[in-house]
């Protein structure tokens, strides 16, 4: 679902990728899909064709790729390949590539550019329509070049340490993608017991009014900021409170007042 202040994808990690979720995303709005190739044990791209292969022109798709039965790796060669496959299995060419948690393999600054340059060139040759980069942990990748991606994709929310926070945005500025998307809002759960001891409803304007998953969401928006954020659900009712939580304010100021707050924290450690 697009609103004026970013969209929802409905990530499919964790995801049985069952058929009355994937139609109850798009009769919400929520036509953006994403996944990666080792997920479900690696076969989410031939699991999502046939559950809903009829459904999938009704969304884009962004998937992931460098996690391989055999380990996590960068060699192009390898990239090109499971974007070709992840084409083949899907049944239709992705919308988005993304390379899939580069630090992973810790890579020096030449395989990282090599690794983005394979993906660049699939999307060139038409093999998927964009590429970028997912990273769960960007610090490692602070001072490297890639070229420009058209997604970065990075963790997003009241959850995220201030230091993944500082090096997501200085990717974002330094490899200036096209957009940027937040993905776990929640880290993992909206059952961890941090969402009990803690009220993110002072986070927008009319906090009373929404529940403490919603203004947790929605405050997702601004930590870092992002065009879009994933999140992974195999419950329809949750999927349309999150939905409905994008009609709601974030405060600016209260926002700004938090970093200050994880700064002065970091400071007096």
């Amino acid at each position: 679902m697009r609103t004026a202040d970013g969209d929802i994808i409905l990530g499919l990690h964790r995801s049985g990728h069952p058929r009355d979720v994937l139609e109850a995303a798009a009769d919400l709005g929520v036509t953006r899909l994403d996944t990666a190739s080792n997920y479900l044990r690696h076969r989410s791209h031939e699991t999502l064709n046939a559950v809903a292969g009829d459904l999938l022109s009704k969304f884009t798709v962004s998937t992931k790729v460098a996690y391989f039965p055999d380990g996590h790796s960068l060699d192009p060669a390898r990239l090109r390949a499971a974007v070709e496959r992840a084409a083949k299995d899907l049944g239709r060419e992705p919308d988005t590539v993304l390379l899939h948690n580069p630090e992973h393999s810790r890579p020096a600054a030449g395989l990282l550019s090599q690794a983005c340059a394979a993906l660049a060139d699939a999307a060139q040759a038409g093999l998927c329509g964009g590429w970028g980069v997912s990273s769960w942990d960007p610090r490692p990748l602070v001072g490297f070049d890639v070229p420009q991606p058209a997604v970065l994709m990075v963790r997003a929310g009241l959850l995220v340490g201030l230091d993944v926070l500082e090096a997501a945005e200085a990717l974002a500025a330094r490899w200036r993608p096209s957009q940027v998307w937040g993905m776990s809002p929640f880290n993992g759960s909206t059952t961890e017991a941090v969402w009990e001891r803690f009220d993110p409803r002072i986070f927008l304007r009319d906090g009373p009014s929404v529940t403490k998953v919603q203004a947790a969401f929605r405050s997702a928006y601004h930590l870092p900021q992002v065009n879009a954020v994933a999140v992974g659900t195999d419950d329809a009712g949750h999927l349309r409170e999150l939905v409905d939580a994008l009609a709601h304010e974030v405060d600016h100021h209260v926002v700004t007042e938090y970093r200050r707050l994880l700064q002065g924290r970091r400071q007096s450690d």
